[in-house]
């Protein structure tokens, strides 16, 4: 019976007709341990058919860190955390383009310029473009961003130089966002994701889990995500930071996060869901999961203040697998409408009431 239920909803996927939330909460309610293979091949499916099959990775690395403004709960850069801060400070533009190109050589075919602090500032932007404009004419790499919140015309800059995805997560619901952070809203997030929209940058946005969210706040983000209409949904599980207020936290355990996975493909088969933060520690020897899980890719190398896993053990992962790794392929810097997508996301997928 359970078997045939996930069959009838991975065909209305398939057919680019929308989960509704009763039938959200129904696969939350009814996915147990002994069920997720069969929630996990449904998944595998809707990515294949949305998605195809090569993985899709990207590298980040920190253009400025350190002393955040903002009282993120989780986030070890925060001023108002007494979490050990990484020094002070910011990549030059060498500094910068030598990491993009490792990554290249890492196989990804994205890479985030990623700043600490609640917003970027004109100058910012004028100190980060000319490492923008190498990394981009090398033609060996996508550049993305992650600055902050953005004015209209910061968007628009952003646009104009060439980046193609801005990170920007609501991290999770709503309702759960202020037990998170306390100096800016959920609203003020949005904007900045209006502003990307309207300007034309992919949006990458997603999420944070393991913060002593529910089910109901992770299936409230998905359907805002939904609404947002993303390139890429990135999935971070927390890493619980000694000095955050999210010290004592646990992690979540693997399958409960190969659920999370493929739950949020079967509501968002369009984007690329790439797996971020806190792979290596919540999912550990089951790794090579996400895939079957509905996800398309993952983060390469180190993240901002947390170690990843070495690059020469991914590729292996995918070679055991059997699995491609996508080639990038460069584009010039046209205006596009913001409706202009570049992943085979169904047309008619609308969120619902």
């Amino acid at each position: 019976m359970f078997a045939e239920k996930i069959a009838k909803l991975t065909g209305q996927v398939l057919d680019s007709t929308p989960l509704t939330r009763a039938q959200a909460d129904w696969l939350v309610t009814e996915v147990g341990t002994d069920q997720l293979p069969a929630l996990m091949a449904g998944a595998g499916r809707i990515r294949d058919r949305f998605q195809g099959t090569k993985v899709k990775c990207c590298s980040i690395a920190a253009t400025r860190v350190g002393q955040c403004s903002e009282n993120c709960a989780f986030c070890s850069q925060s001023a108002h955390h007494a979490a050990p801060q990484a020094t002070v400070g910011r990549l030059e533009t060498e500094q910068v383009v030598r990491a993009a190109m490792e990554a290249a050589d890492n196989g990804a075919q994205y890479f985030g310029l990623v700043n600490s602090g609640r917003c970027v500032r004109d100058g910012e932007i004028d100190r980060l473009a000319p490492a923008i404009e190498r990394i981009r004419q090398s033609g060996r790499i996508g550049v993305c961003a992650s600055l902050g919140f953005l004015t209209d015309a910061q968007a628009e800059r952003l646009a104009a130089l060439g980046v193609r995805h801005y990170n920007h997560n609501l991290q999770t619901s709503r309702r759960f966002y202020p037990e998170i952070a306390s100096t800016h809203t959920y609203d003020d997030r949005l904007e900045t994701l209006r502003h990307l929209k309207n300007a034309g940058v992919g949006l990458c946005c997603g999420g944070l889990f393991g913060m002593g969210e529910t089910w109901t706040d992770r299936i409230d983000l998905a359907f805002e995500l939904r609404s947002l209409d993303p390139d890429v949904v990135p999935i971070n599980f927390l890493i619980a930071v000694a000095g955050t207020p999210l010290a004592g936290s646990q992690p979540l355990d693997a399958e409960e996060c190969l659920k999370i996975i493929a739950i949020f493909r079967f509501l968002l088969p369009g984007p690329e869901i790439k797996v971020a933060g806190g792979r290596e520690l919540c999912l550990g020897d089951m790794q090579n999961r996400i895939f079957a899980a509905g996800a398309t890719g993952y983060i390469v190398g180190n993240y901002l203040t947390t170690c990843g896993q070495a690059p020469d053990r991914d590729r292996q992962m995918l070679t055991e697998l059997g699995l491609e790794m996508e080639v990038y392929t460069s584009r010039p810097v046209v205006d596009r409408p913001a409706d202009d997508h570049e992943t085979n996301r169904p047309a008619a997928y609308k969120v619902d009431a």
